[in-house]
């Protein structure tokens, strides 16, 4: 009866956990900078975690974000000025759209 009652509370744990953790959902962000030659990478930083993304003819993608507020860093190759854009906020199951970032010389 105590292995039953063991196997029984093991297995409503075991549940109970896989549920909670299935409900996670993530967001993301997307931009691109123009001209599309102007930067050489772009990265983000939510809390103390930094993340990098590719540049495909100045377009970027950040997938599977938690939710948050996030600071989006663009290097810029020479004669363009980085660029900083604070405080952009991605909700979940959501896609931010930064649109077109326009590099300044």
């Amino acid at each position: 009866m105590k292995r039953f009652t063991f196997s029984l509370i093991a297995l409503t744990a075991l549940a109970f956990f896989i549920v909670a953790f299935t409900n996670v959902k993530t967001g993301g962000m997307f931009g691109k900078i123009t001209p599309a030659d102007g930067a050489s990478a772009v990265s983000i930083v939510g809390g103390a975690d930094t993340l990098k993304a590719q540049l495909v003819q100045g377009t970027f993608t950040f997938s599977n974000l938690k939710e948050g507020v996030y600071t989006v860093l663009i290097k810029a190759n020479a004669p363009y000025k980085d660029a900083i854009i604070d405080k952009v906020a991605v909700k979940d199951s959501a896609t931010t759209d930064l649109g077109e970032i326009k590099l300044q010389q």
